[in-house]
């Protein structure tokens, strides 16, 4: 079966707004990421499984609030209590992942095909998010990730670098071009190239 990308009819490649007499330094670099494995992992109320005794790909779940641990391969983000969302480029981590949480204790859900994420690189990173979210920004940091909403639209967004900042926008796949004009829209002051 082949993906279809959620935003495979409006990301264009190349550069937009105010974007003249700037160094690719100073541009905001716009991109989608696809073919990444998303899987929801909720623990249910009636468990009595320590999370903190479960490892991924040799990462611990940490069940504290706006917290990623993440390695190469891997991030795995706080969601709420006892929720999570894990994002990683190598699919065959699903198997594992059924593996390490039995169905009597937990809720697996592959969301790969329902989310579209757009991340964006660049100075002005945190800028762009204050114009559509009241989160304030400043305290943000990298492994860091929140869920509230964009223009109205609901979101989450995974702080990946503080140097260049580079966050990482999840929207539900219905609302991917929504949140593609938003964010676009956001970045014209700043100058952006899509890649």
């Amino acid at each position: 079966m082949t993906m279809i990308s959620p935003l495979q009819n409006i990301h264009s490649v190349g550069s937009y707004g105010n974007f003249e007499n700037k160094t690719e330094d100073e541009l905001l670099k716009i991109s989608e990421l696809k073919n990444l494995l998303i899987v929801q992992i909720v623990q249910y109320k009636n468990s009595s499984i320590k999370i903190n005794g479960i490892k991924l790909n040799n990462l611990q779940f940490v069940n504290e609030t706006q917290k990623v641990v993440a390695n190469e391969n891997l991030r795995i983000l706080w969601n709420s209590p006892n929720n999570w969302l894990v994002v990683s480029n190598k699919k065959e981590l699903f198997s594992e992942i059924l593996k390490n949480f039995n169905e009597s204790d937990f809720a697996v859900t592959d969301l790969s095909h329902s989310k579209a994420i757009i991340e964006i690189e660049g100075p002005n990173v945190k800028e762009v998010l204050k114009k559509g979210c009241p989160f304030n920004f400043n305290i943000f940091r990298k492994n860091m990730c929140i869920n509230s909403s964009y223009n109205g639209i609901s979101f989450l967004v995974d702080m990946v670098e503080d140097d260049p900042e580079k966050a990482r926008i999840f929207s539900l796949r219905s609302f991917g071009e929504s949140m593609y004009h938003s964010i676009t829209d956001a970045s014209l002051e700043y100058g952006y190239k899509c890649i």
